[in-house]
């Protein structure tokens, strides 16, 4: 098949699925095209099958605005003609999948196939609002095919939208032959003593991701023992994060890393992963996380029990309950018997259920039927 990818380029969860998800069908002999505004951070260059298409911006005077939306939808026209495309992959509903069904209609392709992936927030914070609901419902009915990365994102899809379109899950996935930890992990950092006990977050540093919460549970851990807390990410949460870092004097043992690239070596180094999110429709950190023997311990928001499984890959609580998640991360650190039971029970559940060897299948027949429809 002929795959075009429409996605952010970003650190988010959206556009390191859709990446990987290129990668994989490509080393599965499909040809793939991406479409963004730059080089998605995981993406190789020179991968074979892989092609990278960057969607030119006109500077013009008149606009106070780059138009983007008109410049991706040519974009996507001119390379489905060019490539003949068999269809295109909106990787988010606004503005990646109602720009493909305008290229579309501009091309009047009815053999051109749209499959639209909702992640999340295009649904439960873009979408939801009053500005963008009915842009965001004709984009999911009018695609040929909808998948959600959760159970819980394709119920919440139909419950906000009131669609009639099958909405089909397809979870997130992890490469388990790439992604795996890393030995001596922690001995690379040079400023985390064998002796103390590593925690870990990683998000854009949203308000929907708490991460001030972090540092609330990471206080109460520290009050009790030897710890360092590594955050990874950067947002219009970080000032705030430092604040509560600085109001429990804890500047020596939080670790701000900003935004990374390769995550791998750092989740590898921790014993904990910290995830307490007021609203996660799948939860990608944590299944890294999982997938490199780290338990999780999260908010019981959206999709994150279809990915964690109390008290056998790790704990969660409801949001904002800071005492609780405590509590949990404090019994599995007090116990390194538990802890690393708790890390094999999360690898094993990685593998048997959401390895790339079971996900990406699942997309190519997702494809293959959308195509015969």
């Amino acid at each position: 098949m002929k795959i075009g990818i429409v996605c952010y380029p970003t650190h988010g969860g959206s556009g390191v699925v859709a990446t990987e998800l290129g990668k994989e069908l490509a080393e599965r002999g499909h040809v793939v095209h991406f479409i963004s505004y730059q080089l998605p951070f995981r993406l190789d260059r020179f991968q074979p099958n892989v092609y990278y298409h960057e969607v030119d911006l006109l500077a013009y005077p008149l606009f106070k605005y780059p138009p983007y939306t008109l410049a991706l939808v040519n974009q996507i026209a001119d390379l489905a003609k060019r490539e003949s495309l068999d269809l295109i992959h909106a990787h988010y509903a606004i503005p990646h999948s109602f720009c493909a069904h305008m290229a579309r209609e501009i091309l009047e392709d009815r053999k051109l196939r749209v499959v639209t992936t909702l992640h999340g927030t295009d649904i439960t914070l873009v979408g939801s609002d009053k500005s963008f609901w009915r842009i965001t419902r004709f984009s999911i009915e009018k695609s040929d095919g909808v998948t959600a990365v959760s159970d819980n994102l394709a119920a919440e899809t139909r419950n906000t939208f009131g669609i009639e379109k099958p909405v089909k899950t397809i979870y997130n996935f992890i490469n388990t032959e790439r992604f795996y930890p890393q030995p001596a992990a922690r001995e690379k950092f040079g400023c985390l003593p064998a002796d103390c006990r590593v925690l870990l977050h990683i998000s854009n540093f949203r308000p929907v991701k708490r991460v001030p919460d972090v540092v609330e549970i990471f206080a109460r851990v520290r009050r009790e023992m030897r710890a360092k807390l590594l955050l990874v990410g950067d947002g219009v949460q970080r000032l705030e994060t430092q604040e509560a870092v600085e109001r429990h004097n804890l500047r020596d043992d939080v670790l701000f890393l900003g935004a990374q690239d390769n995550v791998l070596p750092i989740i590898s180094a921790a014993d904990l992963f910290l995830l307490p999110s007021e609203k996660e429709s799948f939860g990608l950190g944590a299944l890294e996380a999982m997938a490199c023997r780290v338990p999780v311990i999260s908010s019981d928001a959206g999709g994150l029990p279809e990915v964690i499984r109390q008290g056998e890959t790790g704990f969660m609580a409801p949001v904002g309950d800071i005492a609780a998640m405590a509590v949990h991360a404090l019994e599995l650190l007090s116990d390194d018997k538990r802890l690393r039971q708790m890390g094999e029970a999360a690898r094993r559940r990685v593998d048997e259920h959401f390895s790339s060897t079971l996900i990406v299948p699942q997309y190519e027949r997702f494809y293959e039927e959308t195509l015969k429809s």
